[in-house]
This record gives C-alpha cells, sequence and structure tokens, in this order.
C-alpha cells in the first residue's frame, strides 16, 4: 500500500521540539525543504535529515515531518559508527534501501529490535564533494520482497544533492553547518474537523470517537469523547494526543502507537486512565488511514495481568518519552552485549540499557574473586554507600550474596520488604524498590547485580523472567570480557618489557619516546619504537607496526626488533637492514606482516639516510617553524616479497629542527581520512614547539590520552637536532 505523503510547509517557521520556540535560522529552513521534498518524491509518510555535530562521531536529527517526534525519541541520536542504516549510509557515502522488514532484520536487527513493524526506509547519504553533512531519511509503506524502484532512488539522490548543494553554499558563506540540542518539527496544516453531518453521526455513538492526524494532534472529537475525557471539544483540538491525555503517554503504550503509525495496521490494547487513585480500564482501538488515525475508546474489563515492567511516568529518568517501549531495550541490551569487549564496556551497556528499560535508577556489579564479591561498576547509589559490602565474602548473609550462591533472583517490591527480610541490614534510601540478580555463566558463577528503583513497584512473573535471562546474557559477556582483560594484561607486560625503557643520551640529539596501548579489549602489542648508538657515531631510529593485536603481535614486536637492533649494530647499510628484517620476518611466520621507517642520523652533521617499509611518512619541523610531511621514497611492507628492495632516501637536519615518526593509531580515527590525521598532527607539532621535547611528545598524543575507546595502540618517536650542525 503507497501512502501520498504529508502535506508539509517547510517555509514556515519551525519550532524546536523542546521548546516550542521559532528556529528560522536557513539551515533549519534548508533541512526542512530538502526532508519535505524527498518524502514526496518517493512516496514516503514521513522522514527527515541527520546532520553532523560538534561530537566526533555523532548524528543528530535535525528536522522530522510526518511523524509524531516524541514516538521517534530513541533515535534523536546516532553513532557513526553504531550498526544501523543511517550511520552505515554516512560511513561508506552510499545509500541504503531497505524496502521490507525482512530485508532490514537481515541487515540491521538492532533497528529492527526498536520498530518491530513493516515499513521501508531509505537512507541517503548529502555530500558535496568530499564534504559529508549527514544523512537523509525518508519512511514509507513497504513492499515486501519488490526492491526499490531505480526511479526512487534517483529522485532521492537527486533530493540529497539539492539540500547538499544548500548546505555547501550556507558553509561557504560562513555559517557553522552543524546541529546541537533537539530536532525540530516540519508542520503541517492544521487538522481539519470533518463534515457536520459526519460529525452528527458520530456524535450518536456511546463510544468516544476521536481523529488524530499523522502528527498525532486531535482534530474530530464526538460527544461521547468529550464526556469520558470530562473535556471539550475546544480543548482537546489542535492539542497532541500525550499532552490532552497524559495517562496515554505511558511508555507502555509507545509501541502501539508506533505500529499504527508507521505500519498501517489496527492496534487495540487495554489502557488504564489515571494510577492515583487507580483508575478504570479503558479498550483503545487504533485505526490507521494515509491522512491519520481514528482513535476510539470504550470500557473494558481489567486484564488478566497488566504490565508493568515500564516505570511509571516520572519514574525514571527524564520524561516517559526519553524511554522506549519495553520491547526495544532488552532486546536491544542482548544485541549490544555481544559487541562489547571489556568489562568496562559491559558495564557500560548495561547501565545504558537495562536502566532504561526498566526504569531503574541505581545499578552495581559485583563479580567473584576467590570467594569474595568486588564492587566492578556502581552507579545511583549515594558516593561510598557500597564500599562497606566490597569484598564480602560468600557465608555473609546479604541479598547481594545469596542471589549467586543460591542461583535464584531476589525481588523486594518496597525497602520495607528489603529491610524486613533482612533486619539490620543498611539502606541507601527509605523509598524504593530492589533487584538482586544472580550473574551465572555456564553454571560458573560470575558475580552478582543489583537494580534500584525509587519508587515502590511490582514485578510481573514476565518481567522475572525477562530479567533473569537478560542476566544470564550479562553474566557471559563479563566472563568474556574478563578472559579479554586477563589477556590484554599480559599483552600488555609483554609489550612493556619488550620497549625501551631508557633512551640513549647522545650529543647533538635529544630524543623522546610515547607508547599509549589500545583500549579496546585485545589492542596492543604490535607498535614499537628504538633508538641504536651503532657504535661508529651514527644514531639509528627505528619505528614499526606489526599487523594484528594481542600476545602474538607484542612477541612478533619483540623479534622484529631484537633484529633491527641487530643489523644495525653490525654496521649494516639502511637498506640492508630493510632487507634483512623482512627476509626474518617472511621466515619467521609467512602471511604476518609489518611497516616500518628505519632512519639513521649523523649527530655531528646531521645529515640522514633513511628507509621506509609502507610506514606512514614521517614530520620534519625546520628550525623556522615550518613543518612538512616528508616524502622519503619507500617500499612494501615488511613480510610480503622476498626480492622487496627499499630504496634510501638523504636529507639533512638543522640545529633546532625535529623529526616526528608515528604509526597510524596516532593518526588513523573512525570515519576520518588519514591524510587529513596526519595534517592535524602536523598542525600539532608546528604549534607545540619551541618549547621542551617532553612537552611537545605529551602535546602531540594528549587527544588520544584522554579518548576512552581508542581502537589501536600508538607509537611516538621524536628526535630534535640540539647543536653541532653548521
Amino acid at each position: 500500500m503507497q501512502w501520498p505523503p504529508p502535506r508539509a510547509h517547510p517555509d514556515c517557521v519551525i519550532a524546536r521540539a523542546d521548546s516550542g520556540g521559532p528556529a528560522p535560522d536557513a539551515t533549519a529552513q534548508a533541512l526542512a525543504r530538502g526532508a519535505v521534498s524527498a518524502v514526496e518524491a518517493v512516496g514516503g509518510f514521513a522522514g527527515g535529515v541527520y546532520l553532523r555535530s560538534r561530537s566526533e562521531g555523532l548524528l543528530l536529527l535535525a528536522v522530522f515531518t510526518g511523524l509524531p517526534l516524541p514516538l521517534y525519541r530513541p533515535w534523536w541520536r546516532m553513532q557513526v559508527n553504531r550498526p544501523y542504516p543511517v550511520g552505515e549510509a554516512y560511513r561508506s557515502g552510499q545509500a541504503v534501501h531497505l524496502p521490507d522488514a525482512a530485508s532490514a532484520m537481515s541487515r540491521f536487527p538492532q533497528l529492527m529490535a526498536g520498530l518491530p513493524f513493516p515499513f521501508a526506509s531509505l537512507y541517503e547519504p548529502v555530500t558535496a564533494g568530499t564534504e559529508r553533512f549527514g544523512v537523509l531519511l525518508v519512511l514509507r509503506a513497504a513492499t515486501p520482497g519488490v526492491p526499490v524502484g531505480a526511479a526512487d532512488r534517483e529522485r532521492l539522490r537527486e533530493a540529497a544533492d539539492r539540500l547538499a548543494q544548500e548546505l555547501a553554499a550556507l558553509t561557504a558563506a560562513g555559517a557553522q553547518v552543524t546541529w546541537e540540542g533537539d530536532p525540530v518539527d516540519v508542520p503541517a496544516p492544521p487538522p481539519s474537523a470533518g463534515a457536520e453531518g459526519a460529525r452528527a453521526a458520530v456524535d450518536r455513538l456511546a463510544l468516544a470517537v476521536l481523529s488524530l492526524d499523522r502528527r498525532g494532534r486531535i482534530g474530530f472529537v464526538n460527544r461521547a469523547a468529550e464526556e469520558l475525557l470530562g473535556l471539550g471539544g475546544p480543548q482537546l483540538r489542535g492539542r497532541v494526543l500525550w499532552e490532552a491525555l497524559p495517562w496515554l503517554g505511558n511508555p507502555a503504550y509507545d509501541d502501539h502507537f508506533r505500529a499504527v503509525f508507521m505500519s498501517g495496521e489496527p492496534v487495540h490494547f487495554p489502557a488504564r486512565r489515571g494510577r492515583h487513585p487507580p483508575g478504570e480500564w479503558l479498550s483503545v482501538d487504533l485505526y490507521p488511514a494515509p491522512d491519520g488515525v481514528t482513535l476510539t475508546i470504550g470500557g473494558t474489563e481489567k486484564p488478566s495481568y497488566a504490565p508493568t515492567s515500564t516505570a511509571q511516568p516520572g519514574a525514571g529518568p527524564g520524561s516517559p518519552a526519553d524511554r522506549a517501549s519495553a520491547l526495544y531495550r532488552p532486546v536491544a541490551l542482548a544485541i549490544a552485549l555481544t559487541e562489547a569487549v571489556t568489562a568496562r564496556q559491559v558495564s557500560a551497556v548495561v547501565t545504558e540499557e537495562l536502566l532504561p528499560a526498566f526504569g531503574g535508577r541505581q545499578l552495581a556489579i559485583y563479580l567473584l574473586d576467590e570467594r569474595h564479591l568486588h564492587l566492578a561498576w556502581e552507579t545511583g547509589f549515594p558516593t561510598g554507600f557500597l564500599d562497606r559490602f566490597d569484598g564480602v565474602a560468600l557465608d555473609v548473609r546479604l541479598p547481594g550474596v545469596e542471589t549467586l550462591t543460591t542461583g535464584r533472583p531476589l525481588f523486594f517490591e518496597s525497602m520495607e520488604h528489603l529491610a524486613a527480610a533482612y533486619p539490620g541490614i543498611p539502606l541507601d534510601a527509605d523509598v524504593g524498590a530492589r533487584a538482586f540478580l544472580p550473574l551465572i555463566a555456564s553454571g560458573r558463577p560470575v558475580g552478582s547485580c543489583i537494580l534500584g528503583f525509587d519508587s515502590p513497584r511490582g514485578f510481573s512473573p514476565e518481567e522475572r523472567t525477562v530479567l533473569t535471562a537478560l542476566a544470564g546474557l550479562i553474566a557471559q559477556a563479563l566472563a568474556r570480557a574478563r578472559r579479554y582483560d586477563s589477556e590484554a594484561a599480559l599483552a600488555r607486560g609483554l609489550q612493556s618489557a619488550l620497549l625501551p625503557h631508557r633512551l640513549p643520551v647522545v650529543e647533538n640529539v635529544d630524543t623522546v619516546g610515547r607508547y599509549l596501548p589500545g583500549t579496546l579489549g585485545m589492542d596492543v602489542g604490535g607498535d614499537w619504537y628504538d633508538v641504536i648508538e651503532t657504535g661508529r657515531g651514527l644514531l639509528a631510529l627505528v619505528i614499526g607496526d606489526v599487523q594484528g593485536h594481542g600476545v602474538a603481535a607484542a612477541a612478533t614486536m619483540g623479534q622484529l626488533r631484537s633484529a633491527v637492533r641487530a643489523f644495525a649494530l653490525s654496521g649494516s647499510t639502511p637498506e640492508q637492514v630493510m632487507r634483512g628484517t623482512n627476509q626474518l620476518l617472511i621466515d619467521l611466520d609467512p602471511g604476518q606482516f609489518a611497516s616500518c621507517c628505519y632512519v639513521l642520523l649523523d649527530p655531528a652533521s646531521g645529515s640522514v639516510r633513511a628507509v621506509r617499509a609502507g610506514h606512514p611518512q614521517p614530520l620534519l619541523r625546520h628550525c623556522d617553524g615550518r613543518t612538512e610531511v616528508l616524502d622519503l621514497a619507500g617500499g612494501v611492507v615488511l613480510g610480503i616479497d622476498p626480492d622487496a628492495s627499499y630504496p634510501v632516501t638523504q636529507l639533512r637536519l638543522e640545529t633546532g629542527s625535529v623529526l616526528a615518526l608515528y604509526t597510524d593509531g596516532l593518526v588513523e580515527m573512525p570515519g576520518m581520512d588519514i591524510d587529513v590525521g596526519v595534517e592535524q598532527l602536523r598542525t600539532a607539532l608546528a604549534a607545540a614547539l619551541p618549547s621542551p621535547l617532553t612537552e611537545t611528545a605529551d602535546r602531540l598524543i594528549s587527544e588520544a590520552v584522554s579518548s576512552v575507546d581508542r581502537p589501536d595502540d600508538i607509537a611516538l618517536l621524536l628526535a630534535s637536532c640540539t647543536g653541532g650542525n653548521p
């Protein structure tokens, strides 16, 4: 079923979703025009534009049209490195077309975990030359088994190109084409109240009937609806449904509304009006059409079980619309745990996905070590409160211990219940609820997890089952992460033992080296640097990068470092050093390869002979401050071709000049061209001097040091000519 697109007005003043104030700036207007034209071009029912932000790797939804914006809140922010179609389109620069749910599930399961409905989605990167602005998104009715046609692909590409040209023009005019804050709504014409004859007919019904446009705004209201809801038509018409009827804004109902707006299929569910005091149960029926949704409300019996897995409005962090449905978050947690490598990453995923799913505010994870539980992660508890339980033995009667020793989860619907079950136990709050979950992986105890809630609440049988199952997934992820952490510690120890602990002190030349291991799992072990006094008055500067990470890469690195040192001390020329090391690596481990740069420096004259094997070009800062990327001739990486040759480049370093050798981990960032990283390093080197060489090295790696998720290790070697050259 192909629905016509909404008739939006992008040239009128658009309003931010958070404040409702005007946002008539040129960038927003251009984005609004682009979104509306794309939706109309391919027959969509909704669309928007994700725009780059000032935060590296973060895309923000800037404008949106055709759907109630709060229902799309979980996807307002998109990390470009996450497995979502928006991120893939931005990273690759290629369009992503998903004509139906089957194609979306096969390629992007996380997207369908949150939006498990039959719909099509099209993503077109917005680029102008090498400039990447963002991604154009269109949602439309699914076409199962029928791919997106060539005409629609071309029309969407043309819409993206027009938008890119507008944004490029704004950039050329000095505008900052990035986005910060919440997206803006592209308004549609006011909803119609319908014909008087239709109103008279519907007013005869005892069933409450409301008509919504595709933005969720109320148009027509019959008399029964006014009586049932206690609000007159003028108080309802034109208002967003969830503002007029807050009890329908419970996150437990969000999936129902998402389904009706996106799939075009009727939806029926029971809802409870009011909670304090408990309100009556009502049946809610939603009937979609291309131009809107008809909502009917009637009385019903209390369902046999009313789910309470999502928090009541106000119980969790943020407004109810800040939290995704009870379905989305647990499934997203399960998927995200498969990608977490370290224990820190596992704990962060649990915090980001599990707490919002159930409206929790506190989380603590204890890990078992030698029959004692040690606190590994906490959030939301008073500072220092959990310290008293750190290192507790397994024979102590505490809920966090007993849930692990018995393998049974413990649920306390109020703090009074917890205090009664464990008399004398210290409590961090007087009001709330707690869940204690055993973390057991393949029958082996790993630790325990504590979930805290600010208000008393029940735990349904379904919730208890889901939480227990998720605890098993968390335990598996933590067990795997602890193995990674142990192996990474071994690799780092080996790396530290193999790297030089002290560089030689040589007249007329100062040298400084820095090494940073990667922070993601086993990303350690391949990079090295060295400074070698050859015994003939010459100084060899070496830097290299072995393919791969972990213990094996660290061991190979140690062998190569020893080989280079042996060749250098034997008086070999730079070309002989590189050829000999290349042959050694081929003999040691066929299929393994490494890059390397070898510089032989005469401290007295400043003359240099250098060879390069597939390694990034060094940087040279001249004594007058000019900084350049050197153009050293080079051969293929080591370990590939036994007959490879490595030409020698000769140059001269002046007094006061600085040579910088580095590995690609310092200049390669996800989603950024390596040439951009090299240029940033060149600029930083030019700005860092003159200053002590140690301070210069620290400044060059300062951004990498502060990075939490560094995908690769980094080596840096600086050499400065301090005198002796004519």
